[in-house]
């Protein structure tokens, strides 16, 4: 097979509805384009086949409309519509470059269920923690921030016994869990 240049049968089977020229001679040109993006602007085998469709459709329009002047130059055209298409390809892949993991957290109608739950949540919490006196609230949000803190840190930290630690944590936990109880059924 030779290395065809010049495509303007493309342009005249195209004008004149012969479609078994033009497939034939697609089927020549499309694969070559394909190439061209994937060697000389390293485009993976998807984007290029993607780029080369979306380009010969743009430059099958301007064939509609008569709008291609010159039909010898048809290949040059289409080359340089491909490279075109392949770049604004890249600019929107670079714009909406994502984590698939995202995607599948917000749209999971079970998983959006437990997140409005754990926010509805999370409000009534800092309710019941603004309820707490001022020293109550400070001590609890100690072990929240800092959820494996030990008894002994807890004993440093706020220079009370060790009994004191696990007296007061248990009472305030206790407080939390009736208020959160009450206010959850309202």
């Amino acid at each position: 097979m030779a290395n065809r240049v010049d495509y303007s049968e493309l342009v005249e089977a195209l004008q004149k509805g012969d479609d078994e020229k033009a497939s034939e001679l697609l089927s020549e040109v499309i694969p070559r384009l394909e190439d061209y993006l994937r060697v000389s602007l390293k485009a993976d085998r998807n984007a290029a086949k993607e780029c080369v469709q979306q380009a010969f459709l743009d430059v099958f329009e301007q064939i509609r409309k008569n709008n291609i002047k010159n039909s010898q130059y048809i290949y040059s055209y289409l080359i340089k519509s491909c490279k075109h298409e392949f770049y604004r390809y890249k600019k929107r892949q670079h714009r909406f470059d994502y984590d698939d993991s995202a995607f599948t957290d917000i749209y999971d109608p079970e998983e959006q269920y437990e997140n409005l739950l754990d926010k509805e949540r999370q409000r009534i919490l800092e309710e019941c923690l603004d309820e707490l006196r001022d020293e109550s609230r400070e001590f609890i949000e100690y072990f929240i921030d800092k959820p494996y803190a030990s008894t002994q840190e807890a004993v440093e930290k706020f220079d009370i016994s060790n009994a004191n630690v696990r007296t007061r944590k248990h009472r305030i936990l206790s407080r939390l869990h009736h208020c959160y109880k009450r206010k959850s059924n309202q």
